[in-house]
């Protein structure tokens, strides 16, 4: 693609955010657009599978904020006809000098730096065509959920995903097996040619092989000559020991296909979390609420209590406040750096919703007992003090 294709695209427009958006709304839109428009969601829709590759051009951009930056800057100095109206006198000015695809006679020093500007979004730096070097491609975001107990222990999971990759019959180059493409004589590969009109002289994407610097005789008939095709795979995605809700995983050049030799993107793999219905988690620690009766707090008693891969006791001693937490070492979670947390055990008083009338005499004659006791001094001095 070439610098003014990317320039004339609206990625923000894509998005469906304005261009002041936050990194995090753009993520957020992605990330709804990216799952309405799946290929998965919309078999056969070929539609909403141009529209997801438009998605995934677009946050490929934005979602990266040194290219987003240079892409702005792009967008600001050349957008809307910036193209136009340069002149240096009655000398001609060759656009192909801010993108460093080397004319003749540069506009004095002030526009010497676009080509390192424009270079981290159209793959070019300085002089020199970009069209036949290796290019990376973008990185990919997907989403998987899990339990709670493969969360902490760690679990191998399958993940089918439909993606852009590279066409395994041409192996990328876009020509039918047996042949190759070619350079393109009309730009030889450098996928600008340059024309004058008038006093001015500008560059423009080859018409012959649309910028690409290579014409394919004999296109693939997988791809189409394109060098990419929509694939579904199955990949195998080990879930560390101890992974958090909202953690991603970096799967290295599993992502969108390189060009031209290119490496991959990544793949990033967001992990959710099912919570469970008795434990739960407070970074490395096993947290779980206990309810006990009154008379296991204020007589003491021995709990039968489960842990993630079985059972332990614990002794209650008498008179043991309400909500007091006890820790049960190494029975938390266990990482595959070796750091190993602990299990956290609160003990809650259950109130019972109604007593039979054996019990509610029993505590009748329980609170004749204590009637002296004060159970909340502090407070009874407290409001004394303003009752005075």
């Amino acid at each position: 693609m070439s610098a003014r294709d990317w320039i004339d695209k609206d990625f923000y427009r894509e998005l469906g955010v304005s261009s002041t958006a936050s990194d995090a709304d753009i993520k957020k839109a992605y990330r709804k657009l990216a799952r309405e428009l799946h290929p998965d969601a919309n078999p056969g829709n070929a539609e909403a599978e141009a529209r997801f590759k438009a998605v995934s051009e677009a946050y490929g951009v934005l979602g990266d904020p040194e290219k987003r930056k240079q892409y702005d800057e792009a967008r600001r100095l050349f957008g809307s006809g910036g193209l136009r109206g340069f002149g240096t006198g009655g000398g001609g000015f060759d656009v192909g000098d801010l993108f460093g695809t080397g004319g003749q006679g540069a506009a004095g020093g002030g526009f010497s730096g676009l080509g390192d500007i424009l270079g981290g979004l159209f793959g070019r730096r300085g002089q020199g065509s970009a069209a036949g070097r290796p290019r990376r491609g973008a990185d990919v975001e997907t989403e998987v959920r899990i339990d709670f107990l493969e969360a902490v222990k760690g679990a191998t999971v399958p993940l089918r995903l439909s993606s852009p990759s590279t066409c395994g019959t041409c192996n990328g180059n876009g020509a039918r097996p047996g042949t190759s493409p070619r350079t393109c004589p009309t730009c030889n590969g450098a996928g600008l040619i340059n024309r004058s009109q008038g006093a001015f002289a500008f560059s423009e994407p080859c018409r012959d092989c649309r910028g690409t610097g290579r014409i394919v005789d004999d296109p693939c008939p997988e791809c189409g000559g394109d060098g990419i095709s929509t694939k579904s795979r199955t990949l195998t995605v080990r879930i560390p020991a101890g992974v958090e809700d909202d953690q991603k995983i970096r799967l290295a050049e599993q992502g969108e296909p390189g060009q031209n030799g290119g490496h991959a993107g990544d793949l990033y793999v967001r992990v959710h979390v099912t919570p469970h219905s008795v434990f739960g988690r407070a970074g490395n620690d096993i947290t779980i609420s206990v309810p006990v009766t009154f008379q296991e707090l204020a007589l003491g008693s021995t709990l039968t209590v489960p842990t993630l891969d079985g059972k332990v006791s614990l002794r209650v001693a008498p008179g043991t406040a309400n909500g007091r937490v006890f820790r049960v070492r190494g029975k938390g979670v266990v990482k595959r750096e070796g750091a190993t947390g602990d299990l956290l055990v609160t003990v809650q008083a259950a109130v019972p919703a109604k007593l039979n009338d054996e019990a509610k005499a029993a505590l009748e004659a329980y609170a004749q007992a204590t009637a002296g006791e004060d159970p909340r001094p502090e407070l009874t001095a407290l409001l004394k003090q303003r009752s005075d």
